[in-house]
């Protein structure tokens, strides 16, 4: 039987695999309910000639394949960033990585001595078997630090208090950025180790990248140019499709995959094997039939934050040069203000203006998502002149975009569903394949979700599951060490 593969979901996980795909002769069509941008969440929506992020996207990964993919695709348009970002804190903002001078001068020596102090506490008593965010982090950082600079923010984007969500988010996350790396090199003015002699260690800590590449029209830039070379390969990308229905009888027979296209017409398109990257609960819950029922009342339990970004038309006052600042601050509701113009002048069509996004994490149920588009534009503007970002006088247009389902939650039992759901997955449907951040609910960085795609590629050409997918980015040092180039590597055949 000739290969012909189905993927769910155009963001990049998606892509990527119908690219890699498309190169390899295979018959492949990818369904993106979307009915304008590619990219998914690192889409670049554009108003009035001005590009926006769903959030920044940096373009710097250890795996050599990936850079090598990113080069491939758009060799001319990557830029070089210079990474630029503060935390705002009691209404002082803190360059981040946090340097030593200004950490002491601002905290001051008896807040800095006493987090340190704190710090000793943590590794003289720390939590024993960890289970939360907070336990995990007030251990490696002290309770002090995790108050000042981990709470307020995680708090923000999950809408939960740290004591609900589970240790290895921390540990996925935050692993390999330790105190000593951080907060103690910065408070203490220990020698900070370079990049470059980083690398060559194989210690990269991507949370303290000096510098990043970016598509010089933002990140949705690379992806669509991404879907349009695999349509010149002979792949389909049909936009605006939602998928309804994925049947298969049995094991080795093709899978019947029904979905509504733009005008609104049911089509079925046949497939040997089918690739997800579309919310696990949605593809348990309503795509495919006849599962346990403990298996779909396992998918209903899985959470999602949703997103919102109030992009802000403002006159370049050259008040905030950054690419993004943390909002450490509980009295405003933003988490994260981004700087769009500092990603790529091209984003912004008049040089005399500048473009804020202020981004907001919430939950479809909530109040801030409620709020009409007009009630939460006056809030955006009203906390970034609170901040001292902007005045109002001077933001001349606006618009507001929403993204569902934007970051898997991990709480206490999302990590016992997934795994029934997995189990269940893979014995009734050997030819199907969950990639990418939520066609596994794995929080992982637009790099972990592209090499799942690319393992998925290489099981389904080798005819077996030679790689195991799930072991991409276990933990924030998988595909990150043991390696002279500082280079990840695949994960080992099983």
């Amino acid at each position: 039987m000739q290969q012909r593969v189905v993927i769910i979901g155009g963001g990049p996980a998606g892509l990527t695999a119908a690219y890699l795909l498309a190169k390899q002769n295979i018959a492949v069509t990818l369904l993106e309910a979307d009915p304008v941008y590619v990219g998914g969440i690192a889409r670049t929506v554009t108003y009035k000639g001005y590009g926006f992020d769903i959030g920044g996207h940096r373009f710097f990964s250890k795996s050599k394949e990936i850079e090598d993919f990113w080069s491939e695709i758009l060799p001319n348009d990557l830029l070089e960033r210079t990474r630029s970002s503060r935390i705002f804190y009691k209404n002082k903002f803190f360059n981040y990585p946090l340097n030593a001078k200004e950490v002491l001068t601002k905290l001051g020596i008896i807040q800095s001595a006493l987090c340190f102090f704190s710090y000793l506490c943590a590794k003289i008593w720390p939590v024993k078997h960890p289970k939360t965010f907070t336990d995990w982090v007030s251990n490696h950082f002290g309770k002090r630090l995790f108050n000042i600079f981990f709470k307020t923010y995680t708090e923000k984007v999950w809408g939960m208090c740290c004591n609900e969500i589970s240790a290895d988010w921390a540990a996925q996350r935050i692993k390999g950025l330790s105190l000593w790396s951080a907060m103690v090199n910065a408070l203490f003015s220990q020698k900070k180790t370079n990049n470059k002699k980083a690398k060559n260690q194989g210690k990269i800590i991507k949370t303290l990248i000096d510098s990043f590449r970016y598509p010089r029209r933002g990140p949705g830039m690379l992806w669509e140019v991404c879907a349009e070379k695999t349509r010149q390969l002979g792949g389909t990308i049909q936009l605006g499709c939602r998928v309804t229905r994925c049947v298969q009888a049995g094991p080795n027979v093709p899978w019947q995959i029904d979905y509504q296209n733009q005008q609104g017409k049911t089509q079925t398109i046949s497939a040997t094997h089918l690739i997800s990257s579309a919310a696990l609960r949605s593809l348990v819950c309503h795509y495919l039939p006849d599962l346990p029922t403990q298996t779909i009342q396992a998918a209903k339990q899985l959470k999602y934050r949703d997103f919102l970004i109030v992009a802000l038309i403002l006159k370049d006052k050259k008040q905030f040069s950054d690419n993004w600042i943390y909002i450490h601050d509980p009295t405003v509701a933003v988490a994260r203000i981004q700087n769009f113009k500092s990603w790529s002048e091209a984003l912004v069509p008049d040089q005399s203006m500048c473009c804020y996004g202020m981004e907001y994490f919430c939950f479809k149920n909530d109040g801030l998502w409620a709020l009409d588009d007009a009630s939460l534009i006056r809030k955006a503007i009203a906390e970034c002149e609170k901040i001292g970002l902007a005045k109002a006088a001077d933001i001349v247009d606006s618009c507001v975009v929403r993204q569902p389902k934007a970051y898997p939650v991990y709480d206490e039992t999302y990590q016992q569903n997934v795994s029934l759901i997995r189990d269940t997955l893979e014995k009734t449907y050997p030819s199907l394949f969950l990639i990418g951040r939520n066609g596994m609910h794995k929080y992982n960085n637009q790099d972990h979700a592209m090499m799942t795609a690319m393992l998925a590629v290489k099981n389904i050409l080798a005819g077996y599951r030679q790689f195991d997918l799930w072991q991409v980015n276990q933990d924030a040092e998988y595909h990150e060490s043991n390696s002279s180039t500082g280079l990840r590597h695949v994960p080992q055949k099983i």
